[in-house]
């Protein structure tokens, strides 16, 4: 099966948008709207991912106005992250979305870790455009 055959490392997305943890949620926002992405791993000062924020969570949080002017990003993000290996089959990808996800979901990105570094980032539509 092709989903077992291929690695996260062949349709991954390299160049991956970042952002740190104390930027202003709004800017995080921001950036994830203008770059057309759906979520932003969290770096500290050494480069090492401590999270991810979302632009649903944060899309929803910001309409809803629970965030009290100029929150940082460090208070939002979720810091138990799953991720996968650039080694790993886009099988095994998909088994840790499904997984991982609140109840009955999926979650949409992954990010991909190689020795506690992020080298990527695969998504659903990642993995739908491999299988084309």
């Amino acid at each position: 099966m092709m989903l077992k055959n291929k690695k996260v490392s062949e349709v991954m997305t390299k160049n991956v948008f970042t952002t740190n943890p104390d930027e202003d949620v709004v800017f995080a926002f921001e950036k994830l709207m203008k770059n057309k992405v759906s979520a932003l791993p969290v770096l500290d000062e050494d480069g090492k991912m401590i999270g991810i924020v979302t632009a649903s969570d944060l899309g929803y949080n910001l309409i809803l106005d629970n965030y009290k002017l100029g929150t940082k990003v460090s208070s939002v993000m979720v810091k138990n992250v799953t991720s996968v290996s650039p080694e790993e089959s886009l099988y095994d990808a998909i088994c840790t979305m499904e997984e991982n996800a609140p109840g009955g979901s999926i979650v949409n990105q992954l990010p991909v870790l190689e020795n506690g570094t992020l080298v990527g980032i695969i998504s659903d539509g990642d993995i739908i455009k491999a299988l084309k």
